[in-house]
């Protein structure tokens, strides 16, 4: 439940260009008009602030002259004034956002690039605005946090505020299973120094080696689901709304699960070989379930994977006209 890498934000964005691109065109054309320009730097904050009570994604917005010349000072949105307030004067006649509308009279949209001020990916969204005699007044333009758009329009904005708490808590189940872990090592550390203790008993010799075996095999499948839930649940991002996200998931604690499974059998195979036998049925039974479980996750890859291209598929075709 970390924060999404730019790859992440990219992937996601191109699922919902069409999306947000209509979201941004749909909100300039609402909220730019020609009163802005004879606002004065408290009413242009105002008037963003209204704005980002039902966008919050708005992070950023100025003016510009015909000539792409700003004449204000950055307006930040509300979760985003940390940024140093500034821009007054500059040449933004060369940016994507203004030459692109030079072309048209209809909102435009750039595609991501990465903030210069907050080093995330964001977009920024421009219209043209008319005096009564046609002439071009100026552009309005906003820049938007990508990820947060994304938030906001999969309806994951919510979930962030609990993320910390999320990870506090996954972080101590880390902790302790890890802990067991530990203590597993320490009981496998004593069952070797009973082994060297024991080196003179024959009888003894054959049977103490799997106890610390044992619990060395309890202790790698331990630390690797912990391992496990730490890199999926607090280091990486992780796309509740992806299938393959789930999958991934469920992947790595089912093979953890059935590689401990797996040398647990040949440890009854061992002992019953040394000994008498009377547990190679039992060994048998538990190589069986660990080829069960690895046939099973096997199939589920395998109709996960299909599931997602067909999904993938669905969505591309719903995308043409």
């Amino acid at each position: 439940m970390s924060k999404m890498s730019h790859i992440n934000v990219i992937e996601k964005y191109e699922e919902h260009r069409s999306a947000i691109h209509h979201l941004l065109a749909s909100i300039l054309g609402c909220f730019a008009s020609e009163k802005m320009f004879e606002q004065t730097q408290a009413e242009l904050t105002e008037s963003l602030e209204a704005l980002c009570s039902y966008y919050p994604f708005v992070s950023l917005l100025y003016l510009l002259d015909p000539e792409g010349k700003q004449i204000c000072m950055n307006v930040p949105g509300r979760y985003f004034r940390a940024n140093p307030i500034t821009g007054n004067g500059a040449d933004r006649s060369k940016r994507p956002y203004f030459v692109a509308a030079r072309k048209t009279d209809d909102p435009i949209v750039t595609e991501p690039y990465l903030s210069s001020v907050r080093s995330e990916l964001c977009l920024s969204a421009s219209t043209k605005i008319f005096n009564d005699d046609d002439t071009i007044k100026g552009h309005v333009v906003i820049d938007i946090d990508l990820s947060a758009t994304l938030s906001f329009l999969t309806g994951d904005s919510r979930r962030a505020y609990f993320e910390p708490y999320f990870k506090i808590m996954y972080s101590m189940i880390v902790v302790g299973l890890f802990t067991v872990a530990l203590v597993l090592l320490y009981a496998a550390g004593l069952e070797c120094s009973k082994v060297v203790l024991a080196l003179l008993d024959v009888q003894k010799h054959s049977e103490i080696p799997f106890g610390a075996v044992i619990y060395l095999t309890l202790a790698l499948a331990i630390f690797d689901l912990g391992k496990t839930t730490l890199e999926e649940e607090v280091l990486l991002y992780k796309d509740i709304l992806r299938h393959s996200s789930t999958r991934r998931t469920i992947t790595r604690f089912i093979a953890a699960i059935i590689i401990a499974v797996s040398i647990e059998a040949l440890l009854m195979i061992f002992k019953s070989a040394l000994g008498e036998g009377e547990h190679i049925i039992q060994a048998v039974w538990v190589i069986l379930a660990a080829a069960a479980l690895l046939l099973a996750l096997g199939v589920y890859v395998y109709l996960g994977s299909k599931a997602e291209v067909f999904l993938l598929k669905n969505r591309e075709y719903r995308k043409k006209p």
